[in-house]
């Protein structure tokens, strides 16, 4: 078992066996995809019978969403513990180093919350999607600070905004352990990002 889906990282989740249940899921999601994976395919992770998944979950989606809340506010957190820091420059290198970092250190459950929103209802979407808003809003607004004293030059403050978190988000999809230390990755990620927004 993978430290990301240690039964300590979802301890708030009860009982034991829902726990298990859930983080059955995120392994099963995140090497077959959503659409991919059956009730039978997590029941089994969980050594439990597929009847048992309905005992504490309604659906497969719900799973997803359970995962995907957890996982968005996980991340959204992050980033704002990261948020630190004298200048514009040093806030933003803190929080890229720290978000690629999670994304690299959590790549099992960054992969199923970054590319598994599509499966999910549109109320739950909605729910998720407040938190991806706040995620983008924190980056946004240290590029729009640093503008704003002259140490970032930003003609798309959206658009840069999405370019930099993809950078960090982009490495859930593709990471293993054997790619590298989650930290130096994330250094190397702080640095990438500052250079495309340098003056």
């Amino acid at each position: 078992m993978s430290a990301v889906t240690s039964p300590l990282v979802w301890e708030h989740v009860q009982p034991a066996a829902a726990r298990r249940l859930l983080t059955g899921a995120i392994d099963a999601f995140a090497e077959r995809g959503f659409q991919a994976t059956t009730t039978r395919d997590i029941a089994s992770r969980a050594g439990m019978s597929p009847a048992a998944l309905y005992v504490h979950y309604p659906s497969k989606e719900r799973l997803l969403f359970e995962i995907s809340l957890y996982g968005h506010r996980a991340a959204l957190d992050v980033l704002r513990s990261a948020d630190t820091g004298s200048s514009a420059e040093d806030r933003l290198r803190s929080m890229i180093a720290a978000f690629t970092a999670w994304h690299a250190e959590h790549h099992t459950i960054a992969r199923v919350v970054q590319y598994e929103l599509a499966a999910l209802s549109p109320e739950h979407l909605a729910e998720v999607a407040v938190i991806r808003r706040a995620i983008s809003a924190q980056i946004e607004q240290v590029l729009a600070d640093g503008v704003q004293d002259g140490s970032f030059t930003v003609d798309d403050l959206p658009g840069t905004t999405l370019a930099v978190l993809s950078l960090a988000i982009d490495v859930a999809r593709w990471y293993t352990p054997h790619r590298g230390d989650p930290a130096a990755l994330g250094t190397l990620y702080a640095d990438l990002a500052h250079r495309m927004v340098q003056a």
